[in-house]
This record gives C-alpha cells, sequence and structure tokens, in this order.
C-alpha cells in the first residue's frame, strides 16, 4: 500500500449497499470513485456538499428562523378570539 493513501472501512446494510451500487453504476461510479468525491467536495465546499434537513423538510438553519419568528409574532402580534374577529381586522 502506498503510504499516502489511507483506508476507510464503512458498514451499511445489504439493502443500502445495493441500492447505492445499482445507482452509482447507472452514473457510471463505483463506490471507491463516489466516496472519494463526496470527500473532494466536502474539502471544497467546506461543508456536506447537500443540504440536511430536518423530518418537516427544512433545513436546520431554516427551522431555527421559523421558530423565532414564530416566537416573535406570539410576542408581539395581534391576537383574536375568534375567526370572524381576524378577518373582521384584515377587512378593516
Amino acid at each position: 500500500m502506498n503510504i499516502n493513501n489511507a483506508t476507510i472501512q464503512l458498514r451499511v446494510d445489504k439493502k443500502t449497499k445495493l441500492n447505492a451500487q445499482n445507482t452509482l453504476e447507472e452514473l457510471g461510479l463505483d463506490f471507491s470513485s463516489a466516496i472519494k468525491l463526496f470527500l473532494r467536495h466536502v474539502i471544497i465546499t467546506e461543508s456536506i456538499p447537500f443540504d440536511i434537513k430536518t423530518k418537516n423538510g427544512f433545513t436546520l438553519s431554516q427551522e431555527k428562523e421559523m421558530i423565532k419568528q414564530t416566537k416573535q409574532a406570539l410576542k408581539k402580534g395581534k391576537k383574536f378570539s375568534s375567526t370572524k374577529d381576524l378577518l373582521k381586522s384584515l377587512n378593516g
């Protein structure tokens, strides 16, 4: 082995491996090339080269911003006792 090379071992379930392998083959890549590509993009972007999203479909920063804005709206916003009152306020 070349002293400039390092080995990475990874464990995944068989179904994940097979599905990933099929997709990568369609893209003309093998596992080693795909992992190298991923790692190069980590270096280039200095981040994960894709958005990691929460179960709600937003990035963590988007969710934090929505929570912040919701708290501000609840603190500063108007409160209505009914939908009718809300609609009346909107219609002027």
